[in-house]
């Protein structure tokens, strides 16, 4: 029983953060969603592309579960740093659409697998993961994020909040 609860709030707060992390981009111009605020380049719609990507990643091809849309792939050189940021080539729709989808994907990982199911994330020191695991590193890793787009969209105009 705890470890269906636990699957649960997990999944129940990213939920969350993923709706608070796309709120960012309401009510902002393409140019300033666009806008890279930083010295690396990062935006907000990056951010949002950055999220689907790795959440594609870690909720679906770590298990056997591979998301049906190309992406990078993990150990693609030429790709890293690139999801940080947008550019005009990649519409707002588009990148917005993908999340939505991956958490249809990720959502679906994680009502078909038990709490304690193994994954394989062959990137981090201690490759051989349960899906706790990478519940607890998408939430916090969401959340980490979320707070940047706070930061980002404070920049753009002023506005902060969680969302609705």
């Amino acid at each position: 029983m705890i470890d269906e609860f636990a699957k649960d709030y997990l999944l129940g707060d990213l939920r969350e953060l993923r709706e608070a992390v796309v709120w960012k981009l309401e009510g902002l111009s393409e140019a300033d969603v666009r806008r890279p605020l930083t010295a690396s380049g990062t935006n907000l719609l990056g951010l949002v592309k950055h999220l689907a990507l790795w959440e594609s990643r870690y909720l679906g091809e770590v298990f056997g579960r591979p998301f049906s849309e190309p992406l990078p792939r993990w150990d693609d050189v030429a790709a890293r740093g690139l999801d940080m940021r947008a550019d005009e080539s990649e519409s707002v729709e588009e990148i917005v659409g993908r999340y939505r989808r991956v958490w249809v994907h990720a959502d679906a990982t994680v009502s078909a697998l038990a709490v304690d199911a193994r994954g394989f994330v062959p990137w981090w020191p201690r490759p051989e993961v349960m899906l706790f695991n990478v519940l607890v590193h998408r939430v916090a890793e969401t959340a980490r994020h979320a707070g940047h787009a706070d930061i980002l969209r404070e920049q753009l105009d002023g506005a902060t909040g969680e969302g609705r």
